[in-house]
């Protein structure tokens, strides 16, 4: 009729069904067929356990171990980040210093115990009881050393330290019990581990 146009009919395609967009067939691009979006994630998605679990597990055992023995090694050297909130700062680094320096009578008291345990169990097999009460009168004697010697590095560490950081750091970081704890241990076991030697002067 008037006024009206025909469509012109679609080409038919050789397979029968309609033209891709490059005149090949859907499904067909570079003479393969093209993945899904599927299946494109699939072959992007990483297993979230791994395949050789015992291999996984031994390797992160492994750098939980050297994890360990840096933190330890670095707690020993005295690095400031690998020490625990009771070594750390200037003021805790200065007080061992101190301690440090000097010959403190507590680490020779557990030493100086056990040779006298050892004593009173050979005065006891026998019997004699003149040197069994000396292994005794020895032990407090050694005390009261012990007691004597701290009451001079308590004032040491109270001179020095509020002479260099102030009054207040005496009270803030609880240096004076700090400074006992490590003089009763013995030099090789403390750590950190000391950084001056005996008779080093500290200012």
């Amino acid at each position: 009729m008037f006024g009206r146009t025909k469509e012109p009919p679609t080409p038919a395609t050789p397979s029968g069904g309609p033209a891709g967009p490059s005149g090949s067939q859907p499904g067909q691009g570079k003479g393969r067929p093209t993945p899904t979006r599927a299946e494109r994630e699939a072959a992007n998605r990483r297993p979230l356990v791994p395949t050789d679990r015992k291999a996984a597990s031994a390797s992160s055992k492994e750098a939980m171990r050297d994890e360990r023995r840096r933190v330890q090694q670095g707690r020993i050297n005295g690095e400031e980040k690998y020490l625990t909130l009771r070594d750390r700062g200037p003021v805790k680094r200065y007080v061992r210093d101190i301690v440090d320096s000097r010959r403190n009578l507590g680490e020779y008291f557990l030493p100086f115990v056990l040779v006298l345990l050892l004593v009173q169990l050979g005065v006891s097999s026998t019997r004699n009881n003149t040197l069994f009460f000396a292994s005794y009168a020895l032990l407090y004697v050694g005390l009261i050393a012990v007691v004597v010697d701290s009451l001079f590095l308590r004032r040491r560490v109270r001179r020095l330290v509020e002479a260099k950081f102030g009054a207040e750091a005496l009270v803030r970081t609880g240096v004076v019990g700090y400074a006992v704890m490590r003089a009763l241990q013995l030099r090789r076991s403390r750590i950190p581990k000391p950084q001056v030697t005996r008779g080093q002067q500290i200012g």
